[in-house]
């Protein structure tokens, strides 16, 4: 099954929500806002993903800098920390399908997994 971590409010992740309905597969959406992933999750998708802690967070957000996690003294597990207490950190759209994943940017990045 087709797994798309998913932020209604965004729209790259709109986009690839699209793509995925149109590859007409079941999948299962995770509004990892309201539902973030636990450390293990976010560890099966860094592997998944082949990236790390510090690659998947969004560095824009206020949050970022309001917990300085920029500081290369910060190791995955403090970043894995921080993402699953504060979900907005994580980029988006996940898209996982036959045990790969990509991040949905741009969107059209989900038709190499699907």
């Amino acid at each position: 099954m087709i797994r798309i971590y998913h932020n209604s409010r965004c729209s790259k992740s709109r986009s690839a929500l699209a793509l995925v309905e149109e590859h007409g597969k079941p999948f299962e959406i995770i509004n990892y806002l309201e539902t973030p992933p636990s450390a293990s999750e976010l560890k099966t998708l860094l592997s998944l993903l082949g990236m790390t802690a510090r690659q998947l967070l969004r560095s824009g957000e206020d949050i970022y800098t309001e917990l300085r996690l920029d500081d290369p003294s910060l190791d995955d597990e403090a970043l894995i920390d921080a993402m699953t207490k504060h979900p907005r950190l994580i980029e988006r759209p996940i898209v996982v399908s036959n045990g790969k994943a990509v991040i949905g940017r741009p969107p059209e990045a989900v038709l190499q997994i699907l």
